[in-house]
């Protein structure tokens, strides 16, 4: 029988998911606003899509560079600290790129953003780590997750707010879409740094990683971090990730501007549209997570497997459908987001927490997204390219090949963790799926 959790550790746990959530979702606001403001950037500064794409491969790098240090980081130092750091240099960075204003600016700007931004999911990953049991992680995860979901929608409807209203500060025009993000991530910086806790043991409550797991003392983190790092499963969700992440942010960044450019939507149609990407999306962190956990048992191949093999399906759907009109342009957007933020949240969360456990949570969710920024580091180089010389229907060929390649990978582990499924007790407090019920 699992030991009943105390009405203490309920309190902390729904804080630590709260805060944890509240930090990520208020790192998109100084994410996503350089895509809404790419379309005016492009006629105001003449900024063309070649210039674009070396800033957003700068901010890619850094962010590929930042997600394997401050993975480790997070491990060695705790990831208040370090996610903390992350999120004041994200403001800072986005304060200054609202005043300076010129494309030089955006490449050093944009690559301090990109290092800032990096600590966060490897961090807060590490951060809901010790206070969850795995068999909760699938669910725990697919509600946590809809953070970056959730965090998309607002930032690109705040964003694109601050860039067409005439009325606020008008004569700041779209440097207001840098300074208003800045002020309100600054605001929910103070609240993570505040109130987050790095472990139960902080606040004298028992961790759910037992000590039987790994050795004791240091060596229970280097023991933990070596054991990542010889995991083939870990490197095979990195390079499956590898590829998703270099769709996923190819519409992250591009997608106001494919619809301005390639559909002659205005700014603020382009800007509102692009929200069902994320809107579908949030419902397809939820169906990955609850299959993953309901379905499969805490696998986390099997779903991601066939979710991919839908996106491809419906990425090859959508240059036939857009010519249709809005609607089914929304439809089948709204679809990709669906398809890409399932296996996406499933493998850079729930799996980094099942392959790192408690000591090397960071790690694994650092490698596995640092890899994947590899294919965040191409995606706008390909993207430019492509589209450019080919035309923007071109590239959605070339993302179903990559998604293709995904889903295929994640065939050959198809399996991994079932031999762990007797590993803990079946009363992990998880028999319904109420929010409330899963964070107790």
């Amino acid at each position: 029988m699992a030991k009943a959790i105390s009405p203490e550790m309920k309190r902390w746990r729904l804080q630590i998911f709260s805060v944890t959530w509240l930090a990520y979702f208020g790192m998109y606001f100084c994410r996503k606003n350089f895509s809404v403001v790419m379309p005016v950037l492009s006629r105001e500064l003449h900024t063309s899509k070649d210039e674009f794409a070396v800033v957003i491969t700068v901010y890619s790098l850094m962010y590929m560079i930042g997600q394997f240090l401050n993975g480790y980081l997070s491990d060695r130092h705790g990831p208040r600290l370090i996610v903390g750091i992350g999120l004041l240099l994200s403001v800072i960075s986005n304060l200054m790129m609202g005043w300076m204003g010129t494309v030089g600016s955006f490449l050093f700007l944009m690559g301090l953003n990109g290092f800032g931004q990096s600590s966060g999911w490897s961090g807060l990953i590490k951060n809901l780590t010790p206070w969850f049991k795995k068999k909760e992680r699938g669910v725990v995860m697919s509600y946590w997750t809809t953070c970056y979901v959730i965090g998309g929608m607002a930032a690109t409807a705040f964003a694109t707010y601050w860039l067409s209203n005439q009325i606020i500060m008008a004569n700041l025009s779209w440097r207001r879409a840098f300074l208003a993000p800045s002020i309100l991530l600054l605001l929910i910086s103070l609240v993570y740094i505040l109130m987050a806790r790095n472990s139960p043991t902080d606040v004298n409550l028992e961790s759910f990683e037992k000590s039987t797991d790994t050795p004791k003392g240091k060596r229970k983190e280097k023991t933990a971090q070596l054991a990542v790092l010889k995991n083939g499963a870990v490197w095979i969700a990195a390079i499956m990730y590898f590829f998703v992440k270099f769709t996923r942010y190819a519409f992250l960044f591009w997608l106001p501007l494919y619809l301005s450019e390639a559909l002659k939507y205005s700014d603020q149609q382009a800007g509102y549209t692009s929200i069902a990407y994320e809107a579908f999306g949030f419902f397809g962190i939820l169906a990955a997570g609850y299959a993953s956990d309901y379905l499969f048992k805490s696998r986390r191949f099997p779903i991601s497997s066939i979710m991919l093999f839908c996106l491809a399906f419906v990425l090859y759907l959508q240059p036939h459908l857009s010519p249709l009109g809005i609607v089914p342009t929304i439809v089948s957007i709204g679809l990709i987001g669906f398809f890409t933020y399932g296996p996406d949240s499933i493998m850079s969360g729930a799996a980094a927490m099942d392959f790192g456990k408690n000591h090397g949570a960071a790690l694994a969710a650092g490698v596995i997204n640092g890899v994947g920024s590899a294919g965040q580091l191409l995606s706008p180089v390909a993207v430019a390219y492509v589209s450019g010389k080919y035309g923007w229907d071109a590239l959605f060929g070339l993302f179903v090949i990559v998604t293709l390649i995904a889903a295929f990978l994640l065939i050959l582990k198809w399996n991994y963790g079932k031999e762990n499924q007797e590993a803990e007790p079946e009363n992990t407090q998880i028999q319904t799926p109420e929010l409330s019920t899963v964070i107790e």
